[in-house]
């Protein structure tokens, strides 16, 4: 079973983007933007406190009248953040990714980040893994004889 951290080796970029709680939803739009990612972790002090995204700018900043260029993040940030583990299956992501709507997991080993895999890094693995167990069966049947 494909865990996390295969996930994480496998990251073409293992840079993982923030910007402290203070900074502007504009400026945070503008990292995204050129690092070409839907999320971006919040920090304060070093640490991380929270987690914006392409859907939290949505929803929480023009929606509410808000300006991208006068807002902190803080304000439309998510705080409370599902994370994962570097031992964390591809289906126990997947499975929290759907009990929670969200789109993006931190990772995080002994209080420190690890990275960050998203839906796309989850699904691209479980397609993986379907693939391969399908060639397991078709190699099975095919060598036990097995006649359709």
């Amino acid at each position: 079973m494909t865990t996390v951290r295969k996930l994480l080796e496998a990251k073409e970029s293992a840079k993982n983007f923030s910007v402290e709680a203070t900074q502007t939803v504009l400026e945070a739009l503008k990292v995204m933007a050129k690092a070409k990612i839907g999320a971006i972790l919040i920090t304060e002090s070093g640490k991380i406190i929270g987690i914006f995204t392409e859907r939290d700018y949505l929803y929480k900043g023009e929606l509410e009248g808000r300006s991208a260029k006068d807002t902190q993040i803080k304000d439309v940030m998510v705080q409370r953040m599902i994370t994962v583990t570097n031992d964390t299956t591809v289906d126990q992501c997947m499975a929290l990714m759907k009990q929670y709507h969200i789109r993006h997991l931190p990772v995080v080993e002994n209080d420190q980040l690890a990275g960050l895999v998203s839906i796309r890094d989850v699904m691209m693995a479980a397609l993986d893994n379907k693939e391969s167990e399908i060639r397991g069966l078709e190699n099975y049947i095919m060598g036990s004889g097995f006649q359709s």
